[in-house]
């Protein structure tokens, strides 16, 4: 859904109360986590990183969680789309952090729609930045792929 208008006064309101909910203490710090160390290649590295249990694995799940109702949101609607993508792009952050242990997750524990949100507004946030600043995707893909060398090196 590509919003043209302005926001209604509504989604603004549910777009400040996404943001203020951030600012949570314990989703601040599950975030700043999964920025500093989630840089799974398949399944099988993100169950070692944060597997089920632990406290990795909950702050793995509290990040994912967050953006997936937040991103479902978006998806139904409820958020102002372009509002939303010139405000808020660190779901695409860890939608591009997640998604290669997305499709043998999916299989693993038998749910489709695990991340599906997140995955539905990437797609759309891909083409919405891609058509205002070209070349936007390759660049953060290329910076995200240093970033994890460069975590690789030091371990």
């Amino acid at each position: 859904m590509t919003t043209a208008a302005k926001p209604t006064y509504e989604q603004a309101q549910l777009h400040l109360q996404v943001y203020d909910l951030r600012r949570e203490a314990k989703l601040r710090q599950a975030r700043e986590w999964f920025f500093k160390n989630v840089y799974p290649t398949n399944f099988d590295e993100a169950m070692k990183l944060a597997g089920p249990g632990t406290e990795n694995g909950a702050f793995f799940m509290q990040v994912v969680s967050y953006w997936e109702n937040t991103c479902a949101l978006l998806n139904y609607g409820l958020l102002h789309e372009d509002l939303f993508f010139t405000t808020s792009g660190e779901f695409y952050g860890v939608w591009e952090r997640i998604k290669s242990t997305i499709p043998e997750g999916r299989k693993r524990f038998a749910n489709q729609l695990f991340a599906a949100n997140i995955e539905e507004a990437a797609k759309k946030y891909e083409a919405w930045i891609e058509k205002r600043s070209p070349g936007h995707i390759a660049a953060f893909r290329e910076f995200s792929k240093q970033m994890g060398a460069k975590r690789a090196n030091a371990a």
